[in-house]
């Protein structure tokens, strides 16, 4: 993977992808601006040498059009007040308006142009979008790992033909979660939470082979619990998770000529009827939920447990939320978990996500090892998967 030591930018359009796909208020203004502070480390260091910086960036789900409540002219906003400097908003990702910017704007400027997925090509990598964007730019940078997945044109189509490398943060998550699995401090604790246990079945078998112990929390724990025999009432949990659980259970803790995890499970749980920060709701000692009860969150003897084991590891990996921390009365395992994460000795890698945002919600943000800023990205890197975004900066571009 070519990095930006790789690359000479002085004097020159820098098409950089970034991810600004930040939360906004209701009167449009950034409410967390995280992804535009971990960007600043490659916009700094390009516009050091000389680079005249051009952003691209998608913003929520426009479906190929235009929706003014996802314009990225907040982002820019905040991006001017971080960096002290002039920036100017592009009405358009690509044509004669945004072209006649990127050809004219001075050497402090920053351009950012309009969100990219009002482009119907964008997510198809249209190889049209894909040469109009790269005649905004001199050489190109991807500095966005978070859609590193996704074979799109800012992502993909645009690096084979500029020359291209990663930016800061797209090289650091990619060598530190390789890092995570190739050789890890041991032992090796993976925290596993959040729904559904298809959405993370592959990071789960790989976390299976190569940790010392997963801990279960989240919705998903159901699902486990279910496999086991224990009744989990009305709590969240499909077939379809079952049978993957089952699986993985089966699996865990066995010596196969070959290393495999201890999968733990809860021991306890918050439950109620409904999930309202208004419901009546009770630890329960055990987990046997009873009907017309739901699991959501889990108790705090599960969470003791699941503390020590975090004290005591050499790495740390947590995706996913233990429960339904956005509603206060099923935070408290979330935020216990996240304490223990905060407080380990141990390498900490949080899997960014729901995970990161409980980070930031709880105030822990700055003290782990490493917050991702990919969810999806992350997982599918971790699983072992080859990220688009990240084997075009591998390939020789045409120039």
């Amino acid at each position: 993977m070519r990095t930006l030591d790789d690359l000479d930018v002085s004097g020159k359009r820098v098409l950089v992808r970034v991810d600004f796909n930040v939360p906004l208020t209701g009167d449009g203004n950034v409410e967390d601006d995280g992804r535009i502070r971990a960007a600043l480390p490659t916009l700094t260091e390009l516009r050091e040498h000389g680079g005249k910086l051009v952003l691209v960036s998608h913003l929520g789900r426009p479906c190929g059009r235009p929706v003014a409540a996802l314009s990225l002219a907040p982002a820019a906003a905040r991006l001017a007040e971080l960096l002290g400097t002039r920036v100017t908003m592009s009405p358009e990702v690509v044509g004669e308006a945004a072209l006649k910017l990127t050809e004219e704007m001075a050497d402090d400027e920053i351009v950012v142009l309009e969100n990219v997925r009002f482009e119907p090509g964008e997510t198809e990598n249209d190889p049209a979008l894909a040469e109009a964007l790269a005649e905004l730019g001199d050489v190109y940078v991807n500095d966005a790992f978070g859609v590193a997945h996704r074979a799109h044109a800012s992502t993909c189509g645009v690096a084979q033909l500029l020359p291209s490398a990663a930016g800061r943060l797209l090289e650091r998550e990619v060598r530190t979660l390789t890092e995570l699995v190739a050789n890890p401090r041991r032992p090796l604790v993976a925290v596993i939470g959040g729904a559904k246990v298809a959405d993370k079945i592959g990071v789960l078998d790989r976390f299976i082979e190569i940790a010392d112990v997963i801990l279960i929390g989240g919705a998903m724990c159901f699902s486990f619990l279910a496999a086991a025999g224990h009744a989990v009432g009305n709590s969240l949990c499909e077939a379809e998770d079952v049978e993957h659980a089952r699986r993985l259970l089966e699996g865990a803790g066995k010596n196969n000529g070959h290393r495999t995890a201890r999968l733990e499970l809860p021991s306890d749980l918050v439950i109620a009827d409904r999930l309202d920060a208004d419901a009546e709701y009770r630890v329960l000692d055990g987990v046997e939920v009873p009907e017309g009860q739901m699991g959501l969150d889990i108790g705090p003897a599960t969470s003791a447990r699941y503390g020590a084991e975090i004290a005591s590891a050499g790495t740390v990996f947590w995706n996913g939320p233990m429960g339904a921390f956005e509603v206060e009365p099923f935070a408290a395992g979330t935020r216990a978990i996240a304490q223990a994460v905060a407080d380990a000795p141990g390498i900490t890698v949080v899997g960014g996500g729901d995970s990161g945002a409980a980070l930031r919600h709880f105030g822990l943000e700055h003290e782990v090892s490493y917050l991702s800023t990919g969810g999806g990205a992350a997982l599918e890197l971790l699983e072992g998967r080859t990220l688009p975004g990240v084997q075009a900066l591998a390939c020789t571009p045409a120039r």
